[in-house]
């Protein structure tokens, strides 16, 4: 009841489809489609009464099982059927003598638009607080440039005179035919409308009607989309490599919800989710990450930050998440519902991890470059050290490059983070060997073109793989020991600790690389033999499968 309006939904749902046999009885997301309309109303706080009208037997077992009243239309109807007018009016008349009492408010809602939220048709009754309207119809924004057909002289004429652009034609609405709210005076055998009417504009989703097997497939996908909270993190510090590897992932996750959390002290990562087009919302602790999946309905949580705590994914779980980790060393990948790590040597026993490059994601750019080709010359050397480069790696393996013979080009790109840029920018800018970069966005362009990469051993060594550029590549901290991947087998020349290396082994190694075709062909080709295409595809099924069993589980419980 709303304003002490008594109010009765009226489905409607003839048997006798064409296009689609059986429609309103055939599963829907495990539901008869009916079931979603009978859903959507019984889940109203204003709804009273739910009644389906139906000829088929079949629509109304199904109807009565779900709990609501039915109301048989007889097959034996006259030429063309009778008007939706009259079936409602039909239906609401039978409907009010079993309770006895008048409704205020009737709604006709239609089963062919199973999207329709109960938000949506609780707000549609709640503009009935206005006393003077009559009637309130569904519709969805359709601003399309026109034309209409003219039979008489067989042409097709535009609906303007000046072809204006699309931004600056008028807003226009289409009904939709999904929600019809009338006050009960209004209705009758030939019209269920009034004269005083107001609209609910609908999502473009809601607006979704089923009229053919395509309109099917689309609501099925729609409703099998899953909500996901990715909590990451970008800042100067630790750059942008988390937040990228989200990116790209949610980029493909074009099937399901996806809302960045990040914490509200970095800008940095604020700015690229909202160049990359997607929602987010900013957290200042635990409880309000909590609050935000809370209120965005999430069902599948996933942490890429690095170092995640017991408690917090404990927490996560007693909610009811089901929670993914990438790349997490701390106490709460123990926990997890599932881990993926692509780089960090993990303990194999460990049921919920999933180890090994066919775990990592590309950027979406990588997708889009061809394998290096390797050419005799080495005219292009490209520096790369991970993160802030704490201990100057750049400029060391600069210095060691320079007093080689070596004397073609090198570039070197710095992280957000590194210290005291300008004044190693004004070190080499005299330079016309060295070429300084910071805060590069096209980074498999410079790639592509290096004929030899040196870097850290971290996912910059994917990206190389992945390109087939002979990479030199270093330890630079205790926690790059434990990436396995950075080895001979992978086309790597893995150099070791570098606090362990000295000035003598790197040069060795890297003038016997520059001099060595055949063994830079070797290289590309032990890269190129490894798939790093179909890390997300691999991430999903796992995913898939995992929150396949932690819904059944959790159903058996």
């Amino acid at each position: 009841m709303f304003n002490n309006n008594k109010i009765l939904v009226v489905i409607p749902a003839n048997g006798n489809s064409k296009k689609i046999p059986r429609k309103y009885a055939r599963l829907l997301h495990d539901k008869p489609l009916i079931f979603h309309a009978i859903n959507c109303a019984k889940s109203s706080q204003y709804v009273d009464d739910v009644v389906v009208t139906t000829d088929d037997s079949e629509i109304a077992s199904i109807s009565e099982k779900v709990g609501v009243s039915v109301i048989r239309c007889s097959k034996e109807l006259p030429e063309g059927g009778m008007s939706l007018s009259a079936i409602v009016f039909n239906a609401m008349v039978e409907k009010e003598k079993s309770a006895f009492d008048e409704y205020d408010i009737v709604i006709k809602l239609s089963p062919t638009s199973p999207l329709i939220k109960t938000q949506t048709l609780d707000k549609a009754i709640e503009k009935f607080d206005d006393f003077a309207l009559e009637t309130v119809i569904s519709v969805v924004e359709d601003n399309h440039l026109s034309w209409s057909y003219d039979e008489e002289n067989r042409r097709y004429f535009p609906n303007y005179v000046e072809r204006p652009d699309k931004n600056d034609l008028p807003k226009s609405f289409r009904e939709t035919g999904a929600i019809i709210a009338t006050r009960r005076g209004f209705i009758n055998e030939v019209s269920f409308i009034g004269d005083n009417v107001n609209v609910i504009e609908l999502s473009d989703e809601e607006a979704i009607v089923i009229d053919s097997f395509k309109d099917w497939w689309i609501v099925e996908l729609l409703l099998r989309r899953k909500r996901m909270g990715i909590v990451v993190n970008a800042h100067d510090e630790i750059g942008t490599r988390r937040l990228d590897t989200c990116l790209s992932f949610a980029s493909k996750m074009v099937s399901h919800e996806v809302l960045f959390i990040l914490d509200e002290k970095y800008e940095l990562g604020q700015d690229l989710v909202k160049k990359a087009g997607f929602n987010f919302k900013v957290y200042d602790g635990h409880e309000s990450i909590y609050n935000i999946l809370e209120e965005f309905g999430c069902q599948i949580v996933i942490n890429d930050v690095s170092n995640t705590t017991e408690e917090y994914i404990t927490d996560l779980k007693e909610k009811g998440y089901f929670v993914v980790n990438f790349d997490d060393v701390g106490a709460g990948s123990n926990f997890a519902n599932v881990v993926f790590d692509s780089l960090y040597e993990h303990d194999l026993s460990d049921t919920n991890v999933y180890n090994g490059q066919k775990f990592h994601v590309l950027k979406d750019e990588f997708y889009l470059q061809p394998h290096k080709i390797i050419t005799q010359e080495v005219n292009n050397i490209l520096i790369m050290i991970d993160g802030n480069d704490p201990k100057h790696l750049s400029e060391t393996f600069l210095e060691l490059i320079l007093s080689t013979t070596y004397d073609k080009k090198i570039n070197i790109i710095l992280g957000r983070g590194y210290e005291n840029i300008e004044q190693f920018i004004s070190k080499y800018e005299s330079n016309p060997l060295v070429q300084i970069y910071q805060n590069v966005s096209n980074i498999s362009d410079f790639m592509f073109k290096a004929d030899i990469l040196i870097t850290s051993a971290s996912k910059i060594v994917y990206d190389a793989c992945a390109l087939g550029i002979p990479t030199i590549s270093v330890y630079q901290n205790d926690l790059e020991t434990s990436h396995v991947f950075a080895n001979s087998v992978n086309g790597i020349l893995n150099l070791g600790d570098v606090d362990s290396l000295t000035r003598e082994e790197f040069i060795d190694e890297f003038l016997k690389l520059v001099n060595d075709y055949d063994l830079r062909v070797e290289m590309h080709n032990k890269m190129k033999a490894i798939d790093l295409q179909h890390g997300y595809e691999n991430i999903y099924a796992v995913i898939k499968e995992e929150y396949r069993n932690f819904i059944m589980n959790d159903d058996v419980s």
